[in-house]
């Protein structure tokens, strides 16, 4: 099967890198149902910060709105959020909204690639029905399916989506063949031999790491009752060849606070109820309480009410704030009495203020009984070692 044109459903922070790739090999359709996110990228302005204006402008992706132009393509790659409900449940909404969309418009013979994070199981008995129902085709006749999963991590340029393995998988030998051809004209892959592993290689990574840092977590807590600093603890193991580095933190974005879910969720549906990966979950889900702990006890000593949170997204130096966990840090601080007020340099004023704290002015001459930073954006430790924040103490909670 010959590939000339490939669509990619969704021109977020995984489907817009991953196009500007693809683009260099084939005719691309960049689709999305945001008309605002689509005006921008006409314009060459990637607000996530993933793409830079020069690589939109010496590509040649034809963006659009319009579900149409997806007929003409040999392969559709959807790149959509896969999140979790109040409830933290899997939200499927977003995916089972573009195979709605696929199905309608995809042509005999085309392949159907997926990239968001799902429990084993998600495309072959969720996304095939769909696609069949809105198509009128038969999957595996005459049209065929694959997943190969993101691993994007929003502002990394040392592991774009060029620099990393991609996993592959295939419903069959012949459409993994031309799924791997695909993606090996961008990275490395690594070859699946089912949907189900590729899938649930995804969904363990992060499953893996939010347990890690869970161990941490709770070794911190452990001991800063025994009055011991963790820090200094964590390098001395550290000095052992086969300890892994980890550190302790507030742990979330739209990954490893989310993915979790998903496999847990799929095990209870089988009759099995996980206990370590839940426990880890709770762990993380509960640090804020003990970080905003430790700042009530350290204003108790210096004396004052009011605070200045400094980065409220969920990691440093980019703009993204989905699931961050600073927002329940802030709403526990103002929980004790606490006036909060908050600043992040990537963030406006209503962002800001959605999190529940007074935006702070950095050009205001204001002064804070103490100053948090929650979020160490290089942007944040250059202001604080220029003193930018009038504040008789700054508490680095990687120093908790």
């Amino acid at each position: 099967m010959e590939i000339k044109k490939i669509a990619v459903a969704g021109m977020g922070y995984v489907g817009l890198p991953l196009a500007v790739h693809l683009n260099k090999h084939f005719e691309v359709v960049g689709f999305d149902i945001n008309e605002e996110k689509i005006t921008q990228l006409k314009r060459n302005v990637d607000t996530s910060g993933e793409v830079s204006g020069e690589d939109l402008v010496n590509c040649s992706i034809k963006f659009t709105t319009d579900p149409s132009l997806l007929k003409d393509c040999q392969m559709v790659i959807a790149c959509v959020p896969t999140p979790i409900d109040r409830h933290q449940q899997p939200d499927l909404s977003p995916l089972k909204s573009v195979s709605e969309i696929i199905g309608k418009n995809i042509s005999v013979g085309a392949i159907v690639v997926y990239e968001s994070t799902v429990y084993p199981g998600v495309t072959e008995e969720i996304c095939v029905p769909i696609l069949e129902k809105f198509s009128g085709y038969t999957c595996g006749q005459e049209f065929k399916i694959g997943y190969s999963p993101e691993r994007m991590n929003p502002g990394d340029k040392e592991h774009s989506v060029d620099k990393i393995v991609k996993i592959v998988s295939g419903m069959d030998d012949d459409s993994l063949n031309v799924i791997d051809y695909v993606y090996r004209k961008v990275t490395t892959t690594h070859r699946a031999s089912s949907i189900k592993v590729a899938e649930s290689a995804k969904v363990i990574e992060n499953i893996q790491r939010d347990l890690n840092i869970a161990l941490m977590n709770e070794l911190s807590i452990i001991f800063s009752k025994l009055d011991i600093d963790t820090k200094e603890v964590l390098a001395a193991a550290g000095t052992k060849w086969n300890f892994h580095n980890y550190y302790p933190g507030l742990v979330g974005g739209h990954c490893i606070g989310v993915d979790p879910y998903y496999l847990t969720y799929k095990a209870r549906e089988i009759g099995y109820h996980p206990e370590v990966i839940l426990a880890g979950r709770r762990t993380n889900d509960n640090m804020h309480k003990f970080y905003a702990e430790k700042i009530v006890k350290k204003l108790q000593k210096i004396g004052g009410k009011n605070v200045l949170v400094l980065g409220l997204t969920f990691k440093p130096d980019v703009a993204d704030y989905r699931n961050s966990r600073v927002r329940y840090l802030i709403k526990e601080l103002k929980s004790y009495g606490l006036t909060v007020y908050a600043y992040d340099p990537y963030l406006s004023k209503d962002i800001v203020e959605s999190f529940g704290g007074i935006y702070f002015d950095p050009n205001s001459e204001q002064v804070f009984s103490l100053a948090v930073l929650s979020t160490r954006h290089k942007k944040l430790l250059e202001m604080i070692s220029q003193k930018k924040f009038n504040s008789e103490c700054v508490l680095d909670l990687q120093e908790l």
